[in-house]
Parts: C-alpha cells; structure tokens; sequence
C-alpha cells in the first residue's frame, strides 16, 4: 500500500505496473527491497517524502506492540525521520473479510514535496 501511495502521489501508476506479478523475478521479493527502489525513482524526480500515514485493517493479530518497530523500518528504508510516519491500527468490527480473519488490508497516504 505504501508502495502504491508513494507511486501515485507522483503520478507513475502502481506497484503493479513496476513489478508485475506476473514476471517471476518479484516471486517473494522483500517488500522493504520494493519499497527502497520505488522511494528512489520518486527521489531522482526530484520528490522528497513529507509524511506517510497508513491504517491496517485487521481483526487479528494485535498490531500495537509492532507499530513502533513498523513505523523506525519505515523511516529507515525512506531516510525520513520517524515523526514523518505514521501506522495505525483498526479492526472491521468482525466484519468482511479482515474481520473473518482471513486476510489484512492496509491503506497509505502520503504526501511527497518536489
């Protein structure tokens, strides 16, 4: 989601038009290797990240005790300083699939100066 959020904040699409799941070599590739390369294309078009927020959407696991840990990763992949982040937390109420516990959403904002 953050991917995507920084990708479309600068108008170059989505993750999936930079790394199509179709092209083998993305097949289990670290999201935090994706999300270094897709902050230095925005980079080398003269984008700087402002903030980032994002929520997670999910009935299980609990989240808080990872946040923090999620939110200095973040910071340390984009070279921001970690007040620039933000990651929080939220369930459905037991509804949809989040809260059937069968999958995670996640949604990104973020907000890039040039």
């Amino acid at each position: 989601a953050l991917c995507d959020a920084i990708l479309g904040a600068a108008a170059l699409g989505d993750i999936g038009k930079h790394f199509p799941d179709t092209d083998p070599a993305f097949k289990g590739a670290d999201s935090r290797v994706l999300l270094r390369h897709v902050y230095a294309i925005v980079q080398a078009l003269g984008y700087q990240l402002v903030n980032a927020d994002m929520t997670i959407i999910a009935q299980a696991p609990k989240m808080a005790p990872h946040i923090a840990a999620m939110c200095a990763n973040i910071a340390q992949d984009l070279n921001v300083a970690v007040d620039c982040i933000n990651v929080k937390a939220t369930t459905t109420e037991k509804l949809g699939f989040e809260g059937r516990k069968e999958g995670i959403a996640v949604q990104a904002i973020v907000l890039l100066e040039k």
